[in-house]
């Protein structure tokens, strides 16, 4: 078994997942799209990597806001869950993911990845922290998992 960490943006899509141990998170690609309403290419892809890598559960990072509250983001990433869910059959889990792209930018500064090329990686290593932070709870709490919001 596996697990698929996706972080949903609005021309991004960020792609990570886990070892079969569920112990680790690694970044597989960053699916890009031409507009953000056109996922069906997205889901696509989505679904191959699923088959692929025996995937049996989805982490979806929830975007809320810093004050907990929920904004269009949010909503966007809501209506994703359940287009993949409707297309995949498999359980979605929504993960709090505020924060995840500063840490993954302040991880690329910190390993010295150059400002400019930042950009071609945020979105997957925002996916493997994402996933990670689920895996981490999951195991904490014997391997349950649970909803995380």
């Amino acid at each position: 078994m596996r697990i698929m960490g996706l972080d949903f943006g609005s021309k991004t899509v960020g792609v990570a997942i886990s070892d079969p141990l569920l112990i680790t998170a690694q970044g597989v690609e960053i699916i890009r799209r031409d507009s953000e309403n056109k996922i069906r290419k997205t889901l696509a892809r989505i679904e191959t990597l699923i088959a692929e890598n025996e995937v049996e559960q989805i982490v979806l990072g929830y975007p809320k806001n810093m004050n907990n509250t929920v904004g269009e983001r949010a909503e966007k990433t809501e209506a994703f869950k359940e287009h993949l869910e409707r297309r995949t059959g498999l359980p979605v889990v929504l993960w709090d993911e505020r924060l995840t792209t500063v840490a993954a930018n302040k991880a690329m500064i910190e390993s010295g990845i150059r400002r400019e090329n930042r950009g071609k990686y945020v979105d997957e290593i925002a996916a493997v922290l994402i996933l990670q932070g689920y895996l981490d709870a999951r195991s904490m709490q014997g391997g349950t998992g649970g909803e995380g919001l």
